[in-house]
């Protein structure tokens, strides 16, 4: 009998481009204690805080069991979930950010450590206690007051606590490497290493969405037949390689059409497209109104992301 196709959900943060830090934080982020029935990966870091309860976090290869008081890390690409122990709300705070462009200059291929931190920002994935490591968690803490309160130069601070943050978290990682005590390794049942099979082609779109290339460069970067690369990408993206990109340039467009001026004709160059009918139809298919219809209804919403409306920076309420 066949198995049924398990389904790993991509979420991606189109983080601010002159500041990539993101902070998610509040009440809204309690999480319930209903299993969600699929893992998601990030296109960046994400580090979470537990306030309370507790519950367990899936992976591929099972499940991790966490407390109020823990905080985890993952780098992006891993598939991961978290759930509530029954009865129980687990109340989180959330920072997604990306290191490597945050903290440009700093690890370079003549750093020390170099090869080790680029493996980390690909496969570290941690539950660490705060008793355990209480420097890290201070740092953490700090980093979110910062991002939550804006005092002046905040950005200064934030880099220097991320600086910080990351030799900390090295260290750790390089110290967990050989025995595996905490750093949770992957399992091997396909879909996960077929995730990170693919990573390369979410990098290139993220890096390379206002360009025109051919779809087959893609195939190319994750060294896979095209055949191969579009089934694969399908399987995990569940669209195809092209209505990612489109949807990509979609949502960047909407952070211009919001924070700046230009034309509606300037913003669908900007993002790649060709022809403005082209963009307007594609914004409609994600958006479900028209480039100018979203940009009026975003006019008089003050300090709100842009990525709320999306459908990414929500708790998600799992179906019973």
């Amino acid at each position: 009998m066949r198995q049924s196709k398990k389904i790993i959900e991509y979420r991606s943060y189109e983080l601010p481009m002159e500041f990539p830090v993101l902070l998610l934080t509040g009440d809204q982020w309690h999480i319930s204690d209903v299993p969600s029935g699929r893992l998601h990966f990030h296109n960046c870091m994400e580090i979470g805080i537990c306030h309370s309860d507790d519950g367990y976090m899936e992976f591929d290869e099972g499940k991790h069991p966490f407390r109020a008081g823990d905080m985890t890390v993952f780098s992006r690409n891993i598939p991961h979930t978290t759930c509530s122990s029954p009865g129980k709300a687990s109340l989180w705070s959330y920072l997604f950010l990306a290191p490597e462009e945050l903290l440009q200059g700093y690890f370079g291929d003549a750093a020390p450590q170099a090869r080790l931190y680029r493996e980390m920002l690909e496969e570290a994935h941690m539950i660490l206690h705060s008793q355990d490591e209480p420097a890290l968690w201070q740092m953490t803490r700090q980093i979110m007051w910062e991002m939550k309160e804006k005092p002046v130069n905040y950005q200064f601070s934030v880099v220097g606590l991320v600086l910080s943050f990351m030799m900390q978290l090295l260290r750790i990682y390089s110290r967990q490497r050989p025995t595996g005590d905490k750093t949770l390794r992957r399992g091997g049942d396909g879909v996960a290493q077929n995730a990170l099979v693919i990573a390369p082609a979410l990098d290139y779109i993220r890096y390379h969405y206002m360009q025109n290339f051919p779809m087959e460069i893609l195939a190319e970067k994750c060294f896979l037949s095209q055949t191969h690369f579009r089934r694969i990408f399908h399987e995990i993206m569940e669209t195809s390689p092209l209505e990612y990109l489109n949807r990509t340039r979609i949502l960047q467009s909407c952070v211009l059409l919001r924070m700046t001026e230009d034309s509606i004709l300037s913003v669908s160059e900007c993002v790649g497209f060709r022809s403005i009918s082209s963009f307007n139809r594609h914004f409609i298919e994600v958006m479900k109104v028209t480039p100018s219809e979203w940009r009026r209804s975003m006019a008089p919403l003050e300090r709100v992301s842009i990525l709320r409306y999306t459908g990414w920076l929500q708790a998600q309420i799992p179906e019973h």
